[in-house]
């Protein structure tokens, strides 16, 4: 009997056990918004072929991106990129459940191979400071490269830094010293198209008939139905999340592809591409032993004419 109930004990535990793995593995987890769906829908790289990289194909607003880096560097040095993302503070974005809030922004960096984030025991006290509470992710697994930050809140990090440590092509195998590109992209505010193709509550809603508008129900959420009755057929129902402001009312006459609500959308998207160079300290070290004889030589001219003038005038007195 005891051992009975000794092995409906180690049952329910093996199952409470083994439920609770269940409940991990397959409840869906919190998403952070971008970049986490660049990576998950173009895991390889964030740039096409084109050059444009990935985030705009769901933030379709164009604004601004700055990227500031050294002309160049020299090997295995820790500098800084900045990726500036401006924009108007007095402005709120849309939020996922229609409520007015901040905007946020992110950055996707793209460094050249052997560039990466500079360990923590590497990165200067100064730098620390400026990057304090800043988690970098690299894109992928071993894409170290290619970082990727946010969301972030925009009133705080409206310039984002990037401590990066240079490769040194005397320990790193296929690097070696020049010019190399780097490409930023930055974000700020939410996209207007989630990477399934469904619109989100930060974009304009349209009409795909003419007709008339018969009429505009309120749903849960916030949600809106808009009823349109064409000349023939039957009607066709439009769903508007909350947040969009809506431009018509019953009755009205509508056309095909006119809007039906506002564009809430104030963020955008931008990128930029720079160049780095990887510089030889030799070519360094020659460029100063070379500009050192330059000198020498225009000082011992100097002193020579003045030698000769005095010679000359010596000559004359005598």
């Amino acid at each position: 009997m005891k051992l009975s109930i000794i092995y409906q004990s180690i049952a329910r535990s093996v199952l409470v056990l083994l439920a609770g793995i269940g409940l991990l593995a397959f409840t869906p987890q919190p998403a952070q918004a971008y970049p986490f769906w660049a990576q998950q829908t173009y895991p390889e790289t964030p740039r096409e072929p084109t050059g444009r990289i990935v985030c705009a194909n769901c933030h379709l607003a164009a604004k601004p991106t700055q990227i500031e880096v050294p002309q160049s560097v020299l090997p295995d040095t820790v500098f800084e990129a900045v990726v500036k993302l401006p924009y108007d503070h007095s402005v709120q974005q849309v939020t996922a459940d229609g409520t007015k809030g901040p905007l946020n922004v992110g950055a996707v960096l793209m460094l050249p191979d052997g560039f990466k984030i500079a360990p923590e025991d590497r990165i200067p006290a100064e730098m620390k400071e400026k990057i304090q509470g800043l988690y970098y992710q690299p894109y992928g697994e071993g894409k170290e490269n290619t970082v990727i930050i946010g969301p972030l809140p925009g009133d705080q990090y409206e310039e984002i830094i990037f401590p990066i440590l240079s490769p040194n092509p005397a320990t790193d195998k296929g690097i070696y010293f020049g010019k190399y590109p780097i490409h930023v992209g930055g974000n700020r505010g939410r996209g207007q198209v989630y990477p399934t193709g469904e619109k989100s509550n930060n974009s304009v809603y349209s009409t795909a008939i003419a007709g008339t508008v018969s009429s505009i129900t309120a749903g849960d959420a916030g949600l809106s139905e808009v009823t349109i009755q064409p000349a023939t057929g039957d009607a066709v129902v439009t769903k508007i999340p909350a947040g969009p402001t809506l431009l018509v009312a019953a009755g009205d006459t509508v056309a095909a592809g006119q809007a039906l609500t506002n564009n809430p959308n104030v963020g955008g998207f931008g990128q930029k591409d720079s160049e780095i160079v990887l510089q030889n300290p030799n070519r360094i070290y020659g460029l100063v032993a070379f500009v050192t004889m330059i000198m020498l030589s225009q000082i011992f001219l100097v002193l020579k004419k003045k030698q000769v003038e005095r010679v000359q005038a010596a000559e004359l007195e005598f």
